[in-house]
């Protein structure tokens, strides 16, 4: 069996991205994106319920509300990881008030 490595051009220039990357977790009740810092992917959270009181909508609704307002979120997500705003974790929690 033959093993192959992929490797990607990683800079740790402290640029931070956002690929287009998305989940939900249905049983925490969380929305997840993805950022890229420095060639590090760091989770970004943001709870249903914040998104519910942000955006008006249903618990349903909660990724839907994450696709229409995305920049809104990244943006919030890129203050908090330049303020290094991290958890234990390593994640970043994006709270009503970062919005």
């Amino acid at each position: 069996m033959n093993l192959s490595t992929c490797r990607h051009n990683v800079t740790n220039d402290g640029k931070i991205e956002f690929p287009a990357l998305q989940c939900w977790n249905p049983v925490t009740m969380v929305a997840t994106i993805a950022a890229q810092v420095g060639g590090k992917r760091v989770s970004c959270r943001i709870s249903s319920a914040v998104l519910q009181k942000k955006f008006d909508v249903s618990p349903d609704a909660a990724m839907k509300a994450v696709t229409e307002h995305r920049p809104l979120i990244e943006t919030a997500a890129r203050k908090l990881i330049e303020k290094k705003a991290f958890q234990k974790d390593g994640s970043i929690l994006i709270h009503y008030k970062d919005l």
